[in-house]
């Protein structure tokens, strides 16, 4: 079976407190899938065990792979034996705050479910999901939505508008844990999480760049500077409605002005940024 594995963008995050039982940081998410993807192939394999092979050099430490760790879970779960070969064609940048490894880890997951139909039941898929990261439940049905808790409440929201979406990267990738371990030292941002869900509703732009943020900018860019200078830089040209997403260090701009965001790309480019040009999905 070969699937696609989109990306997303957190349109906004705020860090809303600390679970008492293990720490993880509660969260406010606004998530938009964009229409960049990798391509997973999962195939049956007759050998004596599964396999992950991909294109991307930085994702060679395969027994830190996510995919991997998916098909571990969907196989304690439901106690099959099959053994797959797992082959992941990257698009989407490593260590970026798109979500690709998640995004990676759901594919697997609905792939297996299919091919070995078990016909699993959708809240059994998510706790599987929800076990591998706080990312990975909603990418078994990536839609706009509000995602809270620490991943597992996901509400599917309305947005009026298609956006073109400029992704602009340091060289420079960023670890989740490390980046969430330094938020806890820097104050957090004024974030209206149901003012950004409205804005998106009516198409109102300005609503949306008023209320959004994110609560890991600050200790992203204490880690990776150049986070704030592409961040900076694309509210010098004209990108109001920008952010950092997830935990960076990938900033985003979202724009109905195709020309505009090509030439940008042409740009970012010149400076050594790595760049996509992708639309949001509804």
């Amino acid at each position: 079976m070969i699937i696609r594995s989109y990306a997303k963008i957190n349109l906004s995050l705020k860090i809303t407190g600390q679970r008492e039982e293990d720490g993880y940081h509660l969260l406010e998410l606004v998530n938009l899938p964009i229409d960049l993807f990798d391509t997973i192939e999962v195939q049956k394999v007759d050998s004596w065990s599964s396999f992950v092979t991909t294109d991307d050099p930085d994702l060679m430490q395969i027994r830190e792979n996510l995919c991997k760790k998916a098909l571990d879970k969907m196989r304690d779960f439901y106690g099959f034996k099959d053994q797959f070969r797992i082959m992941i064609h990257k698009d989407i940048p490593f260590a970026a705050g798109l979500g690709g490894g998640s995004s990676n880890a759901a594919a697997v997951i609905l792939a297996i479910n299919k091919i070995l139909r078990l016909n699993a039941k959708k809240s059994d898929l998510h706790q599987i999901a929800l076990s591998l990261g706080t990312d990975v439940p909603f990418f078994l049905d990536p839609k706009p939505a509000f995602v809270s808790g620490v991943g597992e409440k996901i509400e599917p929201i309305k947005v009026k508008k298609q956006y073109y979406c400029l992704l602009v990267k340091p060289n420079k990738g960023l670890d989740t844990q490390k980046v969430y371990q330094a938020s806890d030292k820097f104050p957090k941002t004024r974030i209206d999480t149901e003012e950004v869900i409205k804005g998106l509703a009516m198409g109102d732009d300005e609503m949306i760049e008023r209320c959004c943020g994110n609560d890991l900018m600050s200790a992203a860019e204490s880690l990776c500077p150049e986070v704030g200078q592409v961040f900076a830089m694309l509210k010098k040209d004209g990108f109001y409605l920008s952010n950092m997403t997830g935990s960076g260090s990938t900033c985003f701009a979202l724009s109905s002005d195709l020309k505009k965001c090509r030439e940008a790309v042409k740009r970012y480019e010149r400076l050594g940024y790595i760049v996509h040009l992708c639309k949001t999905m509804k």
